[in-house]
């Protein structure tokens, strides 16, 4: 399964009511596809507020984004929680609704050891035939997955990807030791370009939903052979990159895309919109 170079991790669109927005769910995945060049989407991650979606809020996405992309990109499921249980519950729902692979964060809260980290994978991918890639973000999760128990699992058939957020210097390692398949995607904007420079395949990207064309364009000028020039791309976009992070996400980039015309809507608590400066801010970053 190639998930190809720009993952994009989609925002669940809500109403004034805090309900799925179904019609805008639909103009944000064309939108997504056509003018922002995603090869992928996540649906139900964490840009998508997957912890304050319940399983059928999260089923009914998983179902309306396959038929809504219809073979024009990949969708991967963000079926992953801190119990593994209800991880291959949810996994095996989406596998009947027809994705195309899942995305398994690291349980939080819990805090298994390194150990408990790999049968919990494992147990996973073995209750699926989908691909799957796994999720390390040890900022929201307080555990991280390390090297060699990500190389361990990647010799599972069906683990197939990291999105790894600990490091570049992790996803350096990573990609040295890996078997020929296993990929590796940065899940930080701003890392994009560097991590794709010591091995990462791609980007699982929150700025995406502004500026995938452009990312795209960074990427393929970076693989052929254009340094200074994906570095220039890279330098304009940096400071719309680590913006977009000043507020929780996705508070900043909902904000943007209502700006945009696309009313995604606000977010659910116990997130909560942008101040009056934040929201300067961001709209700053748009000009």
């Amino acid at each position: 399964m190639d998930f190809g170079r720009l993952i994009t991790a989609m925002v669940t669109p809500f109403n004034a009511q805090g309900e799925i927005d179904w019609e805008e769910t639909g103009r944000l995945i064309d939108y997504l596809i056509e003018e922002q060049k995603s090869d992928s989407l996540v649906v139900c991650g964490t840009t998508g507020e997957s912890p304050t979606l319940t399983d059928e809020e999260k089923c009914s996405l998983f179902d309306y984004s396959v038929k809504r992309a219809a073979g024009r990109c990949k969708i991967i499921a963000g079926t992953g929680s801190n119990g593994t249980a209800h991880s291959i519950h949810l996994t095996r729902e989406a596998e009947k609704l027809g994705v195309d692979g899942v995305l398994l964060v690291a349980p939080y809260y819990n805090r298994p050891n390194q150990e408990g980290l790999y049968q919990h994978f494992a147990a996973i991918a073995s209750s699926t035939t989908l691909p799957v890639m796994l999720y390390n973000v040890p900022l929201r999760t307080a555990v991280s997955i390390s090297k060699d128990t990500v190389l361990r699992l990647a010799q599972i058939s069906n683990i197939v990807a990291i999105k790894e957020c600990a490091s570049v210097e992790q996803i350096g390692f990573i990609a040295a030791g890996a078997p020929e398949g296993f990929v590796i995607y940065t899940g930080d904007d701003a890392s994009a370009l560097p991590a794709i420079a010591v091995g990462a395949y791609g980007v699982v990207s929150v700025a995406s939903h502004l500026v995938g064309a452009e990312m795209k364009e960074m990427i393929s000028s970076l693989l052929g052979g254009e340094a200074a020039k994906a570095a220039k791309l890279h330098h304009k976009l940096l400071p719309l990159f680590k913006g977009l992070f000043e507020c929780p996400n996705p508070v900043a980039v909902k904000y943007a895309l209502n700006e945009r015309g696309y009313l995604v809507g606000s977010v659910r608590l116990p997130l909560v919109p942008p101040t009056e400066q934040e929201a300067a801010e961001i709209l700053g970053l748009l000009k």
